[in-house]
């Protein structure tokens, strides 16, 4: 354990001069000149940097201290003793009488609808980093990857953290995405990466597009925070998603804590036939920028969901807590306010309408 932490603490020292010599590609590019220029002038960007609509204590933590926090020794519970169980679906012929949902373990997604594929937060690089080692994917959450997806219709990006917005995936599927939604300056990274700025929309929270097809997404608020550098954060806006597909609507939350604003979703835009609820990787460190346990299944209430399924867990270690903890208090508090819970296997397709997923296959420690 000794070496290891070394090994990521030379790691992390060897990232921060290369940030600083502009020599690391998957770093990305926070917006410049004009682009800037159009985001200072949004309400919800202030004193040079996007803010929560709530001022809570660590809204603004530093990313250096999430990294401290992730080189400290840490419970052997925080990663599964076996490889994960996952079931290898046909991607690229899969039906979907209804939206059919496939989770590739954390918050990567694909969504097959009539109007189209949606592919949310992918990464499939089996590490969450600029750095590979740094934050590993579980054994059993790496059999998905860039060439099993069929043809992106819609690339929805939740914010620009690693575990979310991942270099190494997005170069691999640049080439057959039709069309990326993002928050506001987070497509500065992907033209970076080579992305044709024509086929990008930025989003504020609570503006849409509607798309040929009956497809709409809307950009809706989340609580949380931004950046891919230990010095400039917050720099693009972070949000969660409401999809609507002909006759369906479905949430995703991306990152973030637990606020009023999901109420306000609820009311405004609900109910949900499916809320795809962050659900792991809390800490007492950031209480307020990812939801607990009880507060996922509470954030399913004030949505009006039909249908909880969790994500943020199932892939990587990003917190102290034992790895299939989120599920397990999930489930009671989820039962107490009549939320009920899908939790499929990694690559195991649910389709709307149909019973969901119980089988507990996350308890064989």
């Amino acid at each position: 354990m000794k070496y290891w932490c070394l090994r990521m603490g030379i790691a992390a020292l060897l990232l921060t001069v290369a940030a600083g010599c502009g020599t690391v590609k998957s770093l990305g590019k926070n917006p410049e000149g004009e682009e800037l220029v159009k985001l200072e002038a949004l309400p919800n960007y202030k004193n040079g940097a996007f803010q929560n609509l709530t001022k809570r204590p660590d809204s603004t933590v530093k990313h250096r201290n999430r990294v401290l926090f992730m080189l400290r020794r840490r419970p052997e519970t925080i990663r599964p003793s076996h490889a994960l169980p996952w079931v290898k679906t046909d991607l690229k012929t899969l039906a979907a009488p209804a939206p059919t949902i496939v989770w590739f373990g954390h918050s990567s997604l694909l969504i097959k609808t009539g109007q189209g594929n949606i592919l949310i937060d992918p990464i499939f690089s089996n590490h969450a980093g600029p750095v590979p080692g740094l934050v590993k994917a579980f054994k059993g959450s790496r059999h998905y990857h860039a060439r099993d997806m069929p043809p992106i219709d819609v690339l929805i990006i939740s914010h620009d953290h690693y575990d979310h917005l991942d270099y190494r995936t997005l170069k691999k599927l640049k080439d057959h995405i039709k069309m990326a939604i993002v928050p506001m300056g987070v497509g500065s990274h992907l033209i970076y990466w080579g992305f044709d700025p024509k086929k990008i929309t930025e989003l504020n929270w609570n503006q849409s597009v509607a798309l040929p097809g009956g497809l709409r997404v809307i950009a809706t608020p989340a609580q949380h925070r931004s950046g891919r550098t230990y010095s400039k954060v917050n720099k693009t806006l972070w949000a969660s998603y409401v999809i609507q597909a002909g006759q369906y609507r479905l949430f995703y939350s991306g990152d973030g804590g637990y606020g009023s604003h999901f109420k306000q979703i609820g009311q405004q835009y609900g109910p949900f036939d499916l809320a795809l609820l962050e659900c792991g990787q809390y800490s007492p460190n950031w209480p307020w920028t990812h939801l607990l346990f009880g507060q996922t299944a509470q954030a399913a209430v004030d949505l009006h969901a039909r249908l909880l399924q969790p994500i943020h867990w199932g892939k990587f270690a990003e917190a102290d807590h034992p790895w299939n903890e989120p599920i397990e208090k999930l489930l009671p508090a989820a039962e107490k306010l009549g939320i009920e819970v899908n939790a499929p296997r990694i690559g195991e397709p649910y389709t709307l309408g149909y019973p969901p997923k119980k089988a507990v296959w996350w308890n064989f420690e």
